[in-house]
């Protein structure tokens, strides 16, 4: 049993290690996949949480709309996700309610 415990140990940290490394990786593909599958007219938020329309692709950037005639140029890389219609900064009709009245 002594002989096996170090074995045991070694096989435990190396799971430990290498599982968290390929969930990365795994994350990191997606990502990438998730930003060369960019097109125009798409709504997206950046890794700074902009909201924001792509307007244009170039190879490495992409510019957005973030209000009517507002264009900013990003880097592909800071597309965090891509977001369905209505789910960024959607406001709720008429007035709010006051709590409490």
């Amino acid at each position: 049993m002594n002989e096996l415990l170090p074995l045991l140990l070694l096989l435990v940290f190396a799971v430990m290690i290498l599982m968290p490394m390929r969930t990365r990786s795994r994350m990191v593909q997606r990502m990438r996949e998730m930003q060369r599958s960019l097109t125009v007219g798409t709504e997206v938020l950046t890794t700074a949480g902009l909201y924001g329309r792509i307007e244009r692709l170039d190879e490495q950037t992409v510019h957005l709309e973030i209000a009517p005639g507002v264009v900013v140029e990003w880097a592909r890389e800071a597309i965090r996700e891509v977001r369905s219609p209505g789910q960024a900064g959607e406001a709720t009709e008429g007035p709010a309610e006051a709590v409490g009245e």
